[in-house]
This record gives structure tokens, sequence and C-alpha cells, in this order.
């Protein structure tokens, strides 16, 4: 990985992260429309094995052969699904970013953003408390090839790293609290643990509105897994594609 040491929502962090799929994206970059659902792919990869009608029914879990334009273009061997508008969207962000070399937002930041970046030192500070771990401040994190980048908040130890969230919708704040549920950032700990090579990623939900209850740090370990960051860059890999398309287009106009 390549390490860029500057503080998150600085010029350079903004400029560092032009034209880069980050690992906050890798979500919204692999959205696709027009795909087959589980019971379609069991369906059709029973086909395509040689099964049976009745046998691709039975493992699909089907009662009649299924009907759909999109499982008979699957079979034929046609290609299927598409990048979602938004992630279309994002790609062609991320390719002016490339050619003009700064971000297209001009290193906007929402309130959210901001947010989180004032308080991203007293939720280091708890984590440190409440783990009794020592989290040392990382920065911006490249791919080697530099097309990926994650901002990683803290790296501990030689394995470890750290993420802080500081969320104040309601909806989410009782996902992590009262559910329990870190869907919504484990791709994004998967991702930060591929590109800096890490075992582990603590994710935290910081708010301080939670302190009279100690509640104020919610966290979780994340172990490393090799088969879902294995499949995630196969997805980001074919985003990357797209991305380098929307760049050749905008040069080969302007040619």
């Amino acid at each position: 990985m390549i390490l860029i040491s500057c503080a998150q929502g600085s010029e350079e962090w903004h400029r560092a992260r032009a034209g880069i799929i980050t690992a906050s994206m890798f979500a919204t970059a692999r959205t696709r429309v027009g795909e087959l659902d589980d019971r379609q792919k069991a369906y059709v990869d029973a086909i395509l094995s040689g099964k049976s009608e009745k046998d691709a029914m039975a493992r699909a879990g089907y009662k009649a052969v299924p009907r759909s334009a999109i499982i008979e273009r699957a079979i034929a061997g046609e290609p299927i699904g598409d990048f979602s508008e938004v992630a279309k969207n994002y790609a062609f962000r991320l390719a002016i970013e490339r050619i003009s070399g700064e971000p297209l937002d001009e290193g906007f930041e929402t309130f959210a953003m901001r947010r989180g970046h004032e308080l991203e030192p007293a939720a280091r500070a708890e984590h440190e408390v409440q783990s009794g771990l020592i989290v040392q401040r990382a920065g911006f994190v490249l791919s080697d090839d530099g097309a990926y980048g994650c901002s990683a908040d803290g790296f501990i130890g030689e394995d470890g790293g750290s993420e802080y969230k500081c969320f104040i919708n309601p909806e989410k704040l009782r996902a992590f609290h009262i559910d329990n549920d870190a869907s919504e950032v484990f791709e994004q700990a998967q991702g930060c643990m591929w590109l800096t090579g890490r075992k582990w990623w603590h994710i935290g939900l910081y708010c301080p509105a939670l302190a009279p209850v100690g509640r104020q740090l919610w966290w979780r370990s994340f172990q490393r897994d090799d088969a879902y960051i294995e499949k995630l860059k196969h997805d980001l890999t074919s985003f990357k594609a797209l991305v380098d398309g929307f760049e050749q287009q905008l040069k080969q106009e302007a040619a």
C-alpha cells in the first residue's frame, strides 16, 4: 500500500482522493441492475451445468419452469445486467477528476463530513479507553496501482485498524445500538483490510449525545474475509473499467 500522511478534510486529503475509487463508495460502485436474483442464478447455473429442467427447478425452488427474458439471455450466454445510474454517475465523476487532478466538488464538505472530522479525535480517544489499545493516526491509503483508496482513521499494532462514524440519523443509530446491525459498514471494513493488508478492523459509532448513559461509543471488530474480498476486487475491477472507458471517451472528444 501507499500511505499518504494527511489530515482528513485537509486540502491535501481532498486532492489525494480525487479520481480514486474509495472504500466509502465501494457499495455505490458495485450497485447493478437487471441481474439474476439468487433463485434465477441457481436455476441458470444448474441448466448450464447440464442438469435437466426438473432438477434445475428443484435446486432453485421453482414449482414450474421459470419464464423470464433475463433467464433466457443468461442461458444463451448473452450479457445481462448493467451498472446502476448512481454507479455510472460516480464513475463519470471519477473520470473527470482523473483528468483535472482535482476533486470535482472543489473539496466541499457536507455537515456530516465536517462533523465526523471534528469528532474523530474524541472517538479515537474513547476507543482507546474502552479497548485498552493504542490507536495510531494514519491518513489516506492507496493501492499499489493508485486506483483504489481508503481513509484509515487509525492503525492498531501490525494487524489492525479502525474507522469511526459519527452518525446522527436516528435510524442508523438504532440499527447499531438496538439491533446490533453493522452491515452498513461491513463492506467498507473489508475494503480497508484489503487495501492495508490488515487482519482485523474496528468500526466505531461515536455519538456524544449518548454520553449520559455511557453509550457514546458503539464499536465492533471485523475479521478479514478473504473470500468476500476476492469478490469485492472482481466487482471493482469491472467498475474501474467503466471509469477508464469514460476517461478515454472524454479525452477522445477533446482530441
